[in-house]
């Protein structure tokens, strides 16, 4: 053992520790590394930086760009809307679809960029459901990383497979494109299971970093109450009408505020006025206290709902949700009335209440004249609340969620997507090459600004994945990797091939968390059909064992798509040990299991 492979384990060991004990932010990891490794001499200063243009990097850097124009258009607004169709509000469901859907995708698109694109969507539906995001990012996650064993293009390790194969032996046959997806889909299938199983007891359940509930803040319903629980209620067929909003008395009686009506068969107003009816057979959506609104339904015959339907999309937190504002002293709405200003529909937003003096109005706020100062308490979509935060009438207390969708440049958000995939697919440029073209074809066609589009990049992520890739240069180059390989195997004597299989995928799982999947290719392929061949096992199987184990890196988030999900998801290392280990275990028994059942072991 040499001194720089002592020094290159120390560094490892330095990192994991650091991960685990959280003295200092992942991406301060990476950048600790990206120092350390070329003061030790470990690498050269041009590798120690080299990760931060590594083709791995630079493809996320693309991919979240394209996500982020898919998402500011809308795109996975109906992409979210698809999967809730089919999965509902089932956690299980929800995250099974999901899982499944990215797997496979992955199988032909590089895992990285699988998951980064499906992540915007993701959110989405978390926050529509009211699930914890990180319930759902990281079985998606690992389900990308599985999905690249599904095809033998799927993922780095699999698509070198035949080659470096050959270089050991010219005259091996080379594997088929689809020769691995009976154990690629049974990995998948194992993970869904596990998840369904044990998700509840693996999982953390936080929110991440960017996800918002769109309802009132703790410090609004200190103020307001109840007001702003929302409720989806179905008028009968045989209701005495149709009754204006004004002849129902809602507001002065009940305290509550309709805030949409879906006419039978016809359309869904928003924002409603008092002259605005409601008729048998009409749904209406409603905010208020619930025991009010409990009164109002039982005296006119309504039905309550159990759950949002008709509006689940339309007002969920992901579209609509409410905000406090203060009436500016330059306001024009100072000396006069919402009715009188036609608030509702200059805004398309509708009034809840009014705070002041220390006193809440809920009845009659529409012929209140307004003072400067005054708190309206204010329901609508997201999109208005931006258009209505760029005038001087309204101060709002809370940063305004969501964000004004450019549902006109979908085509062009679409297009750049296809463009990005024919490059890849059908004319084989490389991946960080052809997803860039796309993420500008993004800024040129005005999907994003050039701003937007570096706004919208997680640099968490990028700096994270820089200092690991000079790590796993390291770990090669100073011959760490190959010593720890060599030791083990030689240690072993003659055992049975299964045994040895075994042994080598488990080494492979080991490398793989520590070093790039292709070095661990590179290293492991030739030294296992070595040892294969002396032990009287199939080399080919040996080589095809390294390379599906090359995806076995779950327990900590050295992979890039586990680095990905990991502040969106809210995950700290212990998380991904938590949930990894077993994911580590049950990866290892399937996958033999399965080598053994498909190729006879």
């Amino acid at each position: 053992m040499t001194l720089p492979i002592i020094l290159a384990m120390a560094v490892l060991v330095l990192a994991v520790l650091l991960f685990i004990f959280e003295w200092v932010r992942v991406d301060v990891v990476g950048i600790i590394m990206m120092i350390i490794l070329p003061l030790l001499g470990l690498v050269t200063p041009k590798e120690a930086i080299s990760g931060l243009s590594s083709n791995a990097v630079v493809s996320i850097i693309a991919v979240i760009i394209i996500g982020a124009g898919l998402d500011k258009t809308g795109a996975m607004n109906s992409l979210a809307r698809l999967i809730l169709k089919f999965a509902g509000k089932s956690e299980s469901r929800v995250m099974v679809l999901i899982s499944s859907t990215v797997a496979f995708i992955s199988s032909f698109m590089q895992n990285i960029g699988a998951a980064a694109l499906f992540m915007p969507a993701a959110k989405r539906i978390c926050r529509q459901t009211n699930i914890p995001v990180s319930r759902i990012l990281m079985p998606m996650g690992f389900c990308a990383i599985i999905g690249g064993c599904i095809t033998l293009i799927g993922s780095s390790p699999l698509i070198l497979l035949n080659d470096v194969m050959k270089i050991s032996d010219p005259s091996i046959e080379p594997f088929g494109l689809f020769a691995v997806t009976p154990v690629g889909l049974a990995l998948i299938v194992a993970a869904l299971i596990y998840f369904v199983v044990f998700g509840r007891f693996v999982l953390p359940s936080v929110q991440g970093e960017d996800t918002g509930s769109g309802a009132m803040s703790p410090d609004l319903t200190k103020t307001y109450q109840d007001i702003g629980n929302l409720f989806e209620i179905e008028i009968p067929e045989d209701f005495a009408g149709p009754r204006s909003l004004e002849e129902c008395e809602i507001r002065p009686i009940y305290f509550s505020s309709v805030v949409a009506i879906a006419a039978k068969g016809g359309t869904t107003n928003f924002s409603p006025d008092r002259d605005d009816t409601i008729s048998g057979g009409d749904t209406i959506a409603v905010e208020g206290p619930p025991d009010l609104v409990a009164k109002m339904a039982k005296s006119f015959g309504w039905i309550i709902k159990d759950d949002l339907g008709i509006f689940a999309e339309s007002l969920s937190s992901n579209n609509a949700g409410i905000m406090e504002a203060i009436i500016s002293p330059r306001s024009e709405l100072a000396g006069r009335t919402l009715r009188t200003f036609s608030f509702r529909k200059k805004n398309g937003i509708n009034p809840l209440a009014i705070f002041r003096g220390n006193k809440t109005y809920v009845g009659g706020i529409s012929t209140m004249t307004l003072q400067p100062g005054d708190a309206l308490l204010l329901q609508g979509p997201w999109e208005k609340f931006h258009y209505l935060k760029e005038k001087p009438d309204l101060v709002f207390t809370e940063e305004v969620q969501g964000e004004i969708l450019r549902t006109d440049k979908i085509k062009f958000a679409v297009g750049s997507l296809i463009l990005s995939l024919v490059m890849i697919l059908g004319f084989h440029v490389q991946l960080s090459i052809a997803l860039l073209t796309g993420a500008l074809a993004m800024i040129l066609t005005k999907v994003l600004s050039i701003d937007e589009a570096y706004d919208s990049v997680d640099w968490m992520t990028v700096f994270l994945l820089g200092g690991l890739i000079p790590l796993g240069i390291a770990f090669e180059k100073t011959g760490a990797a190959k010593y720890i390989a060599e030791t083990i195997m030689g240690s072993m004597g003659t055992v049975a091939p299964i045994v040895l299989l075994s042994v080598i995928a488990i080494l492979t799982s080991f490398f793989t968390l520590v070093a790039s999947n292709v070095g661990a290719t590179v290293l492991m392929v030739p030294l296992a059909m070595n040892m294969a061949s002396t032990a009287g096992a199939d080399p080919r199987i040996a080589a095809l064992v390294v390379a599906i184990a090359c995806s076995n890196t779950f327990i900590l988030p050295t992979h890039q798509v586990n680095a990905l999900i990991m502040r969106p998801g809210g995950y700290k290392t212990l998380d991904y040990f938590r949930a990894g280990s077993g994911m580590t275990i049950l990866y290892l028994v399937v996958m033999m299991g399965s080598i053994a059942l498909f190729f006879g072991i």
